[in-house]
């Protein structure tokens, strides 16, 4: 929220002076998007802003095919049919591109160079997100690549993201969590459990390794949404979503935190910390 006001107000929007949100929240229940997104649209709104990624743009867009959309962090937008092409939107779509499903390998590839002993890795991911079933092949795919056994793990709610990582328990497994926003509403919860069973974990974002995580690699999200809201007023001032291209990160950051893999009993390799872009002592 504070990336999105931030963006509004740099370019010139400020909520109530000459603003005013109608905001909608699903809570992590997907299934409430399009319900949300055709209310919005009843009210006759100027444009959309569609915050935690795929699950949102996607419903927005089935909403309405002339209220222009501007969408935070989708990753993949061509694939989902958000637009027709990165650098020409082509419809009343546009916004900023995470490139998340890409990360996916790397994930693996970087969770197994930090704890090269393992032989199995776990994938979670939710399977409501639209992003997910791109996912599963490239997660299979570089796991059979380093040679590791994977677990596709999967949780649309709070219980069963409890009873997945509850299945860690015991186990000498690696895990990736894939990006996904309800994943990030709990994210306390997954970085706890996964200090409680001594699983060493990759996350998508930064806040992650904040909160405790033992590593993560991914671009900004706050940059992104500030990004996206810039887009938005742009609109606002009478630019169509389909001349602005989807922009993508141009930065993607490695941190590691240092505490928690002290605590797990990892030594970070010399190669790996030094690619880091922040270490958390």
């Amino acid at each position: 929220m504070a990336a999105f006001q931030k963006g509004l107000s740099e370019i010139g929007f400020t909520e109530p002076a000459n603003l005013s949100v109608e905001y909608r929240w699903a809570n992590g229940r997907y299934d409430d998007l399009p319900a949300l997104a055709n209310e919005l649209v009843g009210l006759g709104v100027t444009a959309i802003f569609t915050a935690g990624g795929p699950p949102s743009a996607v419903a927005a867009k089935a909403a309405t095919t002339t209220i222009p959309i501007v969408f935070s962090a989708a990753n993949d937008p061509v694939r989902l049919g958000l637009v027709t092409s990165l650098a020409h939107p082509g419809g009343n779509v546009t916004g900023m591109s995470t490139l998340t499903t890409g990360l996916a390998t790397k994930a693996i590839e970087l969770i197994h160079e930090i704890v090269p002993q393992t032989e199995a890795v776990a994938f979670m991911m939710n399977p409501s997100n639209p992003t997910a079933r791109l996912v599963i092949d490239e997660a299979n795919s570089a796991a059979q690549s380093a040679r590791l056994n994977i677990n596709i793990l999967r949780a649309t709610n709070v219980e069963e993201l409890a009873a997945s990582l509850g299945s860690l328990r015991g186990l000498k497994t690696a895990l990736v969590i894939y990006a996904d926003p309800f994943f990030d509403s709990r994210r306390e919860q997954i970085v706890g459990l996964a200090a409680e069973y001594g699983v060493p974990a990759i996350y998508p974002w930064r806040d992650y390794a904040v909160s405790g995580g033992l590593i993560s690699y991914g671009s900004s999200l706050s940059d992104s949404y500030r990004r996206a809201a810039m887009y938005l007023g742009r609109i606002l001032k009478g630019e169509k979503p389909a001349d602005l291209p989807v922009e993508q990160p141009s930065k993607f950051d490695l941190v590691i935190n240092l505490k928690t893999a002290s605590t797990l009993g990892i030594t970070i390799p010399p190669i790996v910390l030094a690619r880091a872009d922040e270490v958390i002592d």
